[in-house]
């Protein structure tokens, strides 16, 4: 071979190296786009004005102990087995709870309402459920976590005389495997569907194509159970959604109006779609979480993966690449 051909092979290497380099840096969708076809209706965003319903409700017993979620996250209570516990996040002076010794900083992990089968504790309206279901006179034992101790105590419950906060409501969207909205429901909401207050998850949005709008759900309607579990927070019904596959069902009690029904409504995934096609190299791999970059030859092949999208490199120019679409696959009624 003549230096002049040597030198033309080299350099055509060079080039492409340093395409197969430029390929191998095509940022990747890392999270699968926004449905296109949910539907919010925006008046349902909103939380009814049932401010006067909610002031007539039983006041119910009072404990001087309020609580909130132990968990930070989403992420966080997904990686719970159940029963993680509620943060006190106040107890009032002279109380009963500060009688029986509670602190603020404490983790309520177990609680028993007088001769009543003892109830783990996750969600605040577990808690409250007890205070609503307990008369001045009666009980709470509870099994509690200080700082990685666990050890007993006993609230005697008294008179509740005013009413508690009302807390504004919040959003959750689930866009993967149902493609939903969701809005936590108010007291009245939850206290008429039999949950403590909180409890309960009211449908304000539904993609078009969704598994469970062609199963009966529709908006307004209010999950108060999945798979016999009560929904005591709207994360309760994402983190079963998580947990199951396409193609798996969910059995729902739903409350619609004074109506409570029952739907096995199952799961579906997104679907995908053909992204691009373009025509514009040793070992490399690289892996952080759920992405991957991976070549061979300087670029002769390549492929890159991300939890939402891929691309594969060939003779370093040719591409072709696929990953989530802004639809849920269609399934069977």
């Amino acid at each position: 071979m003549s230096a002049l051909s040597s030198k033309l092979v080299f350099w055509i290497f060079v080039l492409a190296g340093l395409t197969s380099c430029s390929s191998l840096n095509t940022k990747l969708a890392e999270e699968p786009p926004p449905l296109a076809d949910m539907e919010v209706p925006l008046d349902l965003l909103d939380e009814p004005e049932d401010e006067a319903l909610r002031l007539e409700l039983k006041k119910g017993a009072f404990s001087g102990i309020y609580v909130k979620e132990g968990s930070e996250s989403l992420d966080e209570m997904l990686d719970e087995e159940g029963g993680g516990g509620v943060l006190v996040d106040r107890v009032v002076e002279n109380s009963p709870g500060a009688k029986a010794k509670v602190r603020k900083g404490d983790i309520l992990l177990e609680a028993k309402l007088n001769e009543a089968q003892a109830v783990e504790l996750s969600w605040p309206s577990e808690w409250r459920k007890l205070e609503l279901e307990g008369s001045p006179g009666g009980q709470i034992r509870i099994l509690l976590d200080r700082a990685g101790r666990e050890f007993s105590t006993t609230v005697k419950l008294e008179e509740r005389v005013a009413t508690t906060t009302r807390h504004k409501s919040q959003n959750f969207r689930e866009e993967q495997k149902v493609g939903l909205v969701l809005r936590t429901a108010t007291e009245v909401e939850s206290r008429a569907a039999g949950l403590g207050p909180g409890g309960g998850a009211v449908v304000v949005g539904l993609s078009k194509a969704s598994p469970w709008r062609k199963a009966g759900l529709r908006f307004k309607d209010m999950i108060v159970e999945v798979d016999g579990k009560p929904v005591a927070h709207p994360q309760v019904l994402l983190e079963a959604i998580k947990a199951k596959e396409a193609g798996d069902k969910l059995d729902l009690v739903v409350q619609r109006g004074d109506v409570q029904l029952n739907m096995a409504a199952g799961l579906t995934d997104r679907a995908s779609e053909f992204e691009r096609f373009s025509i514009p190299i040793l070992f490399s791999h690289e892996a952080k979480g759920e992405n991957s970059d991976t070549s061979f030859l300087f670029g002769l092949l390549g492929y890159q993966e991300t939890a939402a999208a891929w691309e594969f490199t060939f003779l370093w120019f040719i591409k072709f690449g696929g990953g989530d679409s802004d639809e849920l696959e269609e399934v069977d009624s």
